[in-house]
């Protein structure tokens, strides 16, 4: 079975697919361009699934599998370096299992289509940044590009906790030491928890899933260490009000002093399919701190957090989501549908897109009319 699930691997790989499920009783589905689509008819048994599982995973990790219905781990394939994140769950028809391509190489800001000034919070010597957005929407691949930054570029200890390991650093400048939840560590509290006494400078948490790990992580930023870390949330104002929201009523307060204070920074993205050529390209929300956005997170008026991200565009590199599906647009690089589709307010983006075709029907170039608007 480990054989055949090889073969569908290189196939995935070749196709550039970002997914493999493989179901109990069901056909092979691959992920390509973020669209789920059949591959072949071969449909695996329960028993099937179940040696396949067995032949992947060693007997700590399948006691775990049992006693929780589902596991995390990565996966390498014997004769390459292509590596996968996994996850495997019980389903009613029996196990199910989803496998992630995670790219051999760490890419550059710049390669992933991200706004250059994201390259800015590698720069921070301590405070919090937030990368979040849907599942498979990039966050892994963005924290590790700016943990590369630093990791060329200064000399710093970088804990990283992760369930599982993706994105392979080696030491560069930096040192790096990287702890998997499950393997080298029992959780993500207790792994940030017992790393505040191994002198990092900077500490990656592959999420925050609980009350305690936000805290804990709240409380090494304003210690003086740089902690990156993401969250399923949609957007800055999103992330603020999930973060405080988990809190109980009478502490709410006081979290929302401390996330003023120590809160750098919130890179939120989005997937959307390109105009040519397949493929997809990141939509993203940038906020950083200012005098302004720390007092609005400390007042609680998140309802302005995204004028303000707007309005510091210019002088600090901020941009909203519609700012940026905007900016896609005027380069070619989506079609009006997509960028209708995705915008948060589609009345707005309507009323924008038609102020180009207007000056475009006059005659104007449209790399003129973005240069006006950047002005």
């Amino acid at each position: 079975m480990k054989k055949k699930l090889d073969q569908y691997l290189k196939f995935m790989l070749q196709k550039k697919a970002s997914d493999v499920h493989i179901k109990a009783l069901s056909g092979i589905r691959i992920r390509v361009d973020g669209v789920l689509t059949n591959f072949g008819e071969e449909k695996f048994s329960k028993t099937q699934m179940e040696r396949l599982v067995e032949e992947i995973t060693n007997s700590a990790q399948l006691e775990a599998l049992q006693r929780d219905k589902s596991l995390d781990f990565s996966y390498k394939l014997d004769d390459d370096e292509s590596r996968f994140r996994v996850n495997i769950f019980y389903q009613i028809d029996g196990l199910s299992a989803v496998f992630r391509a995670i790219p051999e190489d760490i890419p550059k800001i710049q390669d992933l289509n991200l706004p250059t000034s994201i390259e800015g919070f590698s720069k921070i010597q301590r405070g919090l940044v937030l990368v979040t957005g849907v599942t498979g929407s990039g966050k892994s691949t963005t924290l590790a590009s700016l943990i590369d930054v630093i990791n060329k570029n200064q000399k710093k200890h970088i804990i990283t906790i992760e369930d599982p390991i993706e994105f392979v650093h080696k030491d560069k400048n930096s040192f790096i030491n990287q702890r998997a939840i499950g393997i080298d560590a029992h959780s993500f509290k207790d792994a940030l928890r017992a790393s505040l006494r191994e002198d990092p400078d900077v500490i990656l948490v592959g999420e925050m899933r609980d009350l305690e790990t936000i805290e804990i992580a709240i409380n090494a930023a304003n210690t003086g260490h740089l902690v990156f870390s993401t969250l399923h949330t949609l957007s800055a104002k999103d992330t603020i009000d999930r973060i405080i929201g988990m809190f109980p009523n009478d502490e709410q307060n006081r979290v929302r002093l401390s996330l003023a204070a120590v809160l750098e920074g919130v890179i939120s993205q989005r997937l959307l399919p390109t105009m040519r050529g397949g493929g997809r390209i990141p939509a993203v929300e940038v906020m950083k701190k200012s005098a302004r956005i720390a007092d609005l997170i400390s007042s609680g008026r998140d309802n302005e957090i995204l004028d303000a991200i707007e309005e510091g565009r210019k002088i600090y590199g901020m941009q909203s989501f519609d700012q940026s599906i905007y900016d896609l647009f005027l380069e070619g690089r989506i079609t009006e549908a997509t960028a209708l589709d995705h915008a948060t307010s589609r009345s707005d983006m309507k009323l924008n897109i038609s102020k180009i075709s207007d000056r475009v029907s006059s005659g104007d170039d449209i790399v003129d009319f973005k240069e006006e608007e950047e002005a």
